[in-house]
């Protein structure tokens, strides 16, 4: 996607020129920050450290954020941004209840290839302040009641097996976050194919017997891959 762009150059490259955009450096600070909270965790991590990887000056950081707690935040909003997208193109052009979970686990896993998905799923909530944390559990919220809705949808249209939608969207929500824990960029499966693979897997268990699980077509419209 568009938004990943920044990512196909050395992130410090945006702060060559004086002539860069705010936009592009903020966007080159987020993706450092986030592949350092993933190499040494968001609690070790030190706004010197981000301002060294992108050669500036911490005054210089403190010009786009005033702390690492809103860089992460951002972090979040970024990630979260992604799969609303998404969620807005699956709720608007794919068909049954069961298509539309399909489509947003291809969606959701995705996003949790990424830096900005991985690194705010491996956070440790306890490092976050009370406000933060209340931001953070709204986009969780907003997330999981889509999920339900399609869950709950495809119940009413006999595309999924009667079942408890608030349950199975946890069981869904588990096995997908978990992804950010054991993916590597340079392992043997690209971020589609896994995505792929978990959107057949567990739309097995959802689908009404009698009712072949939809293969993924429209979905890779809507894949997230980091560039």
């Amino acid at each position: 996607m568009a938004r990943e762009a920044v990512a196909v150059q050395p992130h410090w490259k945006a702060f060559v020129s004086r002539r860069r955009d705010p936009a592009t450096k903020r966007e080159a600070i987020l993706q450092t920050a986030a592949q350092l909270f993933l190499e040494q965790s968001y609690g070790r991590t030190t706004l010197n450290d981000v301002a060294k990887r992108l050669n500036i000056t911490k005054p210089a950081l403190y010009h786009y954020f005033r702390s690492k707690e809103e860089i992460l935040l951002e972090c979040y909003r970024w990630g979260t941004g992604l799969i609303e997208e998404s969620l807005t193109t699956i709720a608007g052009h794919c068909g049954t209840g069961l298509e539309k979970v399909e489509a947003f686990i291809y969606a959701y896993a995705n996003v949790m290839t990424v830096n900005f998905g991985r690194c705010v799923m491996r956070l440790d909530e306890g490092d976050l302040s009370s406000k933060a944390l209340a931001e953070v559990r709204t986009y969780k919220r907003k997330i999981d009641r889509r999920l339900r809705s399609f869950i709950q949808e495809g119940i009413e249209d006999g595309s999924i097996t009667p079942c408890d939608p608030k349950i199975a969207a946890f069981a869904i929500a588990g096995a997908v976050n978990w992804i950010c824990m054991w993916y590597e960029p340079e392992g043997a499966r690209t971020a589609e194919e896994i995505a792929s693979q978990f959107a057949q897997t567990l739309t097995q268990g959802l689908a009404r017997r009698g009712r072949p699980a939809p293969h993924p077509n429209g979905t890779r419209k809507v894949s997230n891959r980091e560039s």
